[in-house]
């Protein structure tokens, strides 16, 4: 009775989720866990998402669809020893071993991923995250089902199946119960060397070395649509007139950063090979606080309050507190446009 208690939160599921293979099994498992890891807030930013998604992006789909192609057993793949010369025909398939399995399952993983974002590229979606984690992992769950069928249509002796017991028998064996002192000292060498290179990978992913620190600074416009583009810049003022401008800061300096943005439009003089700022009047002046890794963005309307040809409308910014005189000499970042401003009519 203890054992059909023990048993039967197993027979609730479907039979196709209780008669899967175990490694199909791991599979979906897989998909589910990175699909988790990326979107899952508070995990999405943590080393466990590269630990899953290297995995799931390099080998995980091409596994599955080695699995779908091949569900026969190849030679030596079940770990069971053949004592006579029928037995080991018997164990001779029209599939493929395991170490073929995995390098075909590398290969076709990089194959697979960029068709599928190839293909992304002509749909409306195009290549974001979410419509390359949905791709990968619906083929992957997919080609998992189609592997599971076909496998469980092969007779039982054929089919492909993982030796866990036969790898964790000889693995136990040998660490366990080494033949000479020689071996024994081997095996705590190869530990040891296992422990070292699994905790320096570690490392590396939980502290990733900081790359270049950097800030962005740039204009937009909006479409017709509505989207922000970067083009379409507003160049003919009438002055007191606005026309608006949505200006952006992307931060990647590690750190949260204290920003000011002055906009002045600058009336300049370009004497050998050299600009001078003649007359300028300060238009805007922003002061955002910008976390490590996001992006401000900014709508405002530029009302120009002088005429001119050729006027410089810059873009000024500072980390911290902008100077008396702000100059593009002396900012951090710049952009500008050349506009014409007129009188009003």
């Amino acid at each position: 009775m203890a054992e059909t208690d023990e048993g039967g939160w197993w027979l609730l599921l479907p039979s196709q989720l209780r008669d899967l293979p175990a490694d199909l099994a791991v599979t979906v498992g897989w998909v589910l866990l990175t699909t988790l890891a990326v979107f899952l807030p508070g995990v999405e930013e943590s080393a466990l998402r590269v630990v899953l998604g290297l995995p799931y992006v390099l080998f995980v789909p091409g596994y599955a669809f080695i699995a779908a192609l091949f569900p026969e057993a190849g030679d030596g793949v079940r770990g069971e020893a053949a004592d006579t010369d029928d037995e080991r025909d018997s164990q001779r398939r029209s599939g493929i071993d395991g170490i073929e399995r995995v390098a075909l399952s590398f290969g076709l993983s990089i194959a697979i991923v960029p068709l599928l974002g190839l293909v992304l590229n002509f749909t409306p979606w195009g290549i974001r995250l979410v419509p390359i984690v949905v791709s990968v992992s619906g083929f992957t769950i997919i080609m998992s089902a189609v592997a599971a069928r076909r496998r469980l249509a092969v007779p039982e002796a054929e089919r492909f199946a993982v030796p866990y017991r036969a790898w964790a028998g000889a693995a136990k064996a040998e660490l366990l119960e080494p033949e000479t002192r020689g071996d024994a000292v081997l095996n705590v060498l190869l530990a040891v060397s296992v422990v070292l290179a699994v905790s320096s990978v570690g490392y590396a992913v939980a502290v990733p070395k900081q790359g270049e620190s950097f800030t962005e600074l740039y204009l937009l416009t909006e479409g017709d649509d509505g989207e922000l583009v970067a083009d379409g810049y507003p160049t003919e003022f009438e002055r007191g007139t606005g026309s608006p401008i949505v200006v952006g800061i992307g931060n990647q300096e590690h750190r949260p950063v204290n920003y000011t943005l002055v906009v002045e439009l600058q009336r300049v003089t370009v004497q050998n090979n050299s600009t001078r700022v003649v007359a300028e009047r300060e238009l805007r002046r922003f002061q955002p606080r910008v976390e490590h890794n996001k992006t401000w963005h900014r709508r405002h309307v530029v009302t120009p309050t002088m005429t001119g040809e050729r006027l410089r409308l810059a873009y000024l910014l500072y980390i911290g507190a902008a100077p008396a005189e702000p100059t593009l000499n002396n900012s951090y970042r710049e952009v500008h446009l050349w506009v014409n401003v007129t009188a009003p009519s």
